[in-house]
């Protein structure tokens, strides 16, 4: 569980639209100074990209300048091999990111003065990079019984090691596993895409696994939460300015999982221009106690869901303009400490 005292504290699901690395450092380390997070940064370099990112070692990958897969064709048995020693040793060092794939992060790490309360990290589900990462014949890994089943333990080590770098700088970590892809779940015409609901909860839990700080889990639309909430989540993050309904039709899910600690994080600030612009401080709390109203009249005390929550955009982002990026962390920051000053 988280060891901080967060009553809607702000920090962001991860991507900006930063080229320079030390841009994004330094506007989330001035806004989110309580819990900052590490940038990704897509628009810097393809190897950004959230399913090309958690790719370096993977058995069989191949990289080409706009593009990734593996290839099946060739004997992968032994890297296999060594990525199931370094998983079964825990040997997390072997499976490290690197600058070239996640300039942020190492900017970030680089910080000299941040004494924050927590820190954030995130990490590309299971799920999500297995039907996004493909074979040569355009086939998504996660139906190659013995790609899928690699997948979570690359996933694990990686977000093993992200998490001892990120102690350096606060001993309270906050990593989000991000399943954009369970937003399409339970859809007629994704439903062949996916495995089981066992399935799904076994991966999660498997790279859960390798967190030993609070365990996140960040999906940006609607999708069927009551499947996420049976993984050994620490964190439920969602869309809550475009999706807020979603939650609420799982009031008994919800309120037995705060009753164990968990949090909730809300996704109150839009990330697209048009809705921004819509948008202030006032009309964002009023949007807020509107998404949490459904909890407080199936019996979830109003400062509960403060007390247990997190504040966040409603998804990454990267697709914004810098200034606009800017505008988000400003309106978040600002929103978070009205809340905070209000009723914590």
């Amino acid at each position: 569980m988280v060891n901080v005292e967060l009553n809607c504290l702000p920090t962001i699901i991860g991507s900006m639209p930063h080229a320079d690395a030390q841009s994004a450092v330094s506007l989330i380390s001035h806004y989110l100074r309580d819990i900052p997070a590490w940038p990704q940064l897509p628009k810097r370099s393809f190897l950004e990209n959230m399913y090309v990112q958690y790719s370096e070692g993977f058995p069989g990958v191949v990289l080409g300048d706009d593009s990734l897969y593996i290839d099946t064709s060739q004997d992968i048995s032994r890297p296999l091999e060594q990525l199931y020693a370094a998983y079964l040793d825990n040997d997390r060092d072997k499976y490290p990111i690197s600058p070239d794939y996640a300039a942020g992060l190492h900017h970030f790490l680089g910080q000299p003065h941040l004494t924050p309360r927590a820190v954030k990290g995130q990490i590309t589900g299971p799920l999500t990079w297995g039907l996004t990462v493909t074979d040569k014949e355009k086939r998504a890994i996660l139906h190659d019984d013995v790609l899928s089943d690699a997948v979570p333990k690359l996933l694990k080590l990686k977000a093993a090691w992200m998490e001892k770098e990120l102690k350096i700088i606060s001993p309270n970590t906050i990593i989000f596993v991000d399943e954009p892809y369970m937003s399409a779940y339970g859809a007629s015409t994704a439903s062949g895409a996916f495995t089981s609901t066992e399935k799904i909860v076994a991966m999660l839990d498997e790279v859960f696994a390798g967190i030993s700080g609070a365990k996140g889990l960040h999906c940006c639309g609607n999708t069927d939460w009551s499947v996420l909430l049976k993984a050994s989540l620490d964190i439920l993050s969602f869309d809550a300015y475009n999706y807020a309904e979603s939650l609420s039709l799982y009031p008994a899910e919800i309120k037995k999982f705060l009753g164990k600690g968990g949090t909730i994080a809300w996704g109150i600030v839009p990330n697209d221009a048009e809705s921004l612009d819509r948008e202030s401080i006032a009309s964002l709390k009023d949007r807020l106690g509107e998404a949490m109203a459904p909890f407080t009249r199936n019996g979830l005390p109003f400062r509960q869901l403060i007390a247990q929550g997190l504040l966040t955009p409603s998804c990454g982002l990267a697709s914004l303009p810098e200034e606009t990026a800017g505008r988000v962390l400003e309106l978040l920051a600002d929103l978070s400490a009205e809340i905070r000053k209000r009723y914590a």
